[in-house]
C-alpha cells in the first residue's frame, strides 16, 4: 500500500482558516489588553500634558 494513496488534497475552496482567525483575535485582544494597562498606568490620575502653541 503506498502512502500516496492516503493523502488527499484540498482545494482553496475547502480550506477554512479558523485557527488563524484565533490566532489574529488572540493576538488582537492581548495588544488591546497591554495598551489598556499602558493607558491606566500613565494617563490616568494626572493633570493633562500642557499644550504647547506655537
Amino acid at each position: 500500500m503506498s502512502d500516496a494513496s492516503a493523502t488527499r488534497e484540498i482545494g482553496h475552496d475547502e480550506f477554512d482558516p479558523w485557527g488563524t482567525l484565533a490566532l489574529i483575535a488572540l493576538y488582537f485582544l492581548v495588544l488591546v489588553l497591554m495598551w489598556l494597562f499602558t493607558y491606566f498606568v500613565e494617563f490616568v490620575g494626572n493633570e493633562p500634558t500642557p499644550m504647547i502653541v506655537l
